[in-house]
């Protein structure tokens, strides 16, 4: 069974930090893309921040560079999301995403998503 389950989240206060974490279970997690998207009430899913199957290559968004850091260990079959920095405007449901097109067609899964909250 294919599973994604994303923790770490939670309430920080301005400027505070979180660490996100992603465990992979039921493929083989070293052959997949891995991403943080997330999605404020209202607003439509986006995308954080992103790395290569093998951690090679990773990409932020705009809106997150030289605050979070992404990351996988492809032995725990996790990826990580380091928030540093956080903002009020941060604030959203946090999803993990795997995809892959090796071997075959489109795979694409998602987490069910973790709440981040940064207030006050």
């Amino acid at each position: 069974q294919v599973q994604l389950v994303e923790s770490g989240g939670g309430l920080v206060q301005p400027g505070g930090s979180l660490r996100l974490s992603c465990a992979a279970s039921g493929f083989t997690f070293s052959s997949y893309v891995a991403s943080w998207y997330r999605q404020a009430p209202g607003k439509e899913r986006e995308l954080v921040a992103g790395i290569t199957n093998t951690g090679g290559r990773l990409n932020y968004a705009d809106f997150v560079k030289g605050r979070f850091t992404i990351s996988r260990d492809n032995d725990k079959n996790t990826v990580y999301l380091q928030m540093n920095s956080l903002k009020p405007e941060d604030t959203a449901v946090y999803f993990c995403n795997a995809r892959t097109t090796v071997g075959g067609p489109l795979r694409n899964y998602w987490g069910q998503g973790t709440q981040v909250t940064v207030s006050s």
